[in-house]
């Protein structure tokens, strides 16, 4: 079901008539009735006349109370102020009040992705009770060049150690993607081919998956230019729910970017591994993204900072790095020519050599901060409020109003 809420009745029936079968009311305390009323709601639309920070108030709570009911704006203008808060807030959609086709198809997209989360929560044996889930770990860097790509291949055949576990590992660099090649793989299909699929369940995802390895199973990114723009996160979001339901681990790797669809992922992650390497720019991007990951009230239990080449010699100390980012080095990841000899072989150095320092020092994460239970993320040491950032991406202290 879908509830709109707009103050003037008018522009509430307008929407109405665009999305079809909707319950409408016209004040913000009958719209928390409806929600406090209907748990199975799966859209609520907040037309022009809602006031924005009301509307953001109600999303960011939404977003951890209510998981499946996606909020989508309706606004007279908009621009990347807007768009920014709502990202915040985990708006869903943010759509211009003259654009009711567009309302439409945000609407009809985002029943069927709520209709997927209930379902895939409920999974199971034929009781109804809910099935065992798997845990999602997300790699990410900000800076191109970090690893992401070796360590998530590595991670992922390290987990599903040669066929006792069953993982996935999923490539959402949607353009520029690099598992297929770096595993050597020809697949069939890629996940480009679910967005033509009117109902996407896991019998459809599994026909898009690419075996590599005993317990190790991909779904690669498009190989076609620009199909990435026709995947919407909606649909990212579903399929990483259907592959947590039929997966121990679901491993993805990322661009290096904060797209709705990386996002998408966050959303749901266990574990987010965030990469850098030691140097000035890739650390600057990585202090900048945890900062970013606070802003967007990602919990910081879930974050987890990732080294790699962190044996360089380059007059960087560890300590200082951890000193400067305020956040723990969960691993480091020494550097070594094997791992692009391995990259060019197709085979991951965690399966090519398990005792090799780069594969233990894999495995220690994810014995550590995967497969068991991960220690939280100190408070203390995450980014103070009162500090900011300069151009060079150096922590400031704010000055005083």
């Amino acid at each position: 079901m879908t509830t709109i809420c707009d103050l003037d009745p008018t522009t509430a029936d307008a929407l109405r008539s665009a999305v079809g079968e909707a319950r409408v009311v016209t004040s913000f305390e009958a719209l928390r009735v409806v929600l406090d009323t209907d748990l199975y709601e799966d859209v609520v639309v907040l037309g022009p006349t809602v006031d924005a920070s009301s509307a953001f108030r109600l999303s960011s709570s939404l977003r951890v109370s209510r998981p499946t009911l996606s909020v989508i704006l309706v606004r007279q203008r908009i621009d990347t102020g807007v768009l920014a808060e709502a990202l915040r807030a985990g708006v869903r959609d943010v759509v211009d009040e003259r654009d009711l086709y567009r309302l439409n198809a945000s609407v009809r997209q985002l029943q069927t992705f709520a209709a997927a989360l209930r379902d895939s929560a409920t999974t199971s044996s034929g009781d109804g009770t809910p099935g065992p889930r798997g845990r999602i770990v997300t790699v990410f860097s900000a800076k191109g060049g970090c690893g992401k790509t070796t360590l998530a291949t590595n991670l992922a055949a390290t987990l599903a150690d040669r066929g006792r576990r069953q993982v996935c590992l999923v490539d959402l660099d949607l353009a520029f993607g690099d598992v297929a090649i770096a595993l050597q793989l020809f697949p069939a299909h890629t996940i480009a081919d679910a967005v033509p699929l009117a109902d996407v369940d896991f019998t459809a995802v599994q026909a898009l998956l690419t075996p590599h390895s005993p317990g190790l199973t991909t779904l690669v990114a498009p190989v076609e230019p620009g199909s990435a723009e026709s995947i919407p996160a909606a649909l990212v979001a579903h399929i990483l729910e259907l592959l947590r339901a039929h997966f121990d681990y679901v491993v993805v790797d990322t661009p290096p970017a904060f797209d709705d669809q990386v996002l998408a992922a966050f959303d749901l992650s266990d574990v987010i591994a965030l990469m850098a390497t030691l140097d000035i720019p890739a650390l600057k991007n990585l202090k900048l993204t945890l900062e970013t990951m606070a802003l967007l009230n990602y919990p910081r239990e879930r974050w987890r900072v990732v080294l790699n080449r962190a044996d360089s010699k380059v007059g960087l100390a560890i300590s200082e790095v951890e000193k400067t980012l305020r956040a723990p080095i969960s691993a480091q990841i020494p550097s070594s020519r094997d791992v692009p000899a391995s990259i060019n072989r197709g085979v991951p150095i965690a399966l090519d050599d398990p005792r090799h320092p780069v594969s233990l020092a894999i495995l220690d994460f994810a014995q550590n901060h995967v497969l068991g239970a991960p220690p939280p993320f100190p408070p203390e040491r995450a980014v103070p409020p009162d500090l900011r950032t300069d151009r060079r991406g150096f922590l400031r202290r704010r000055r005083p109003a």
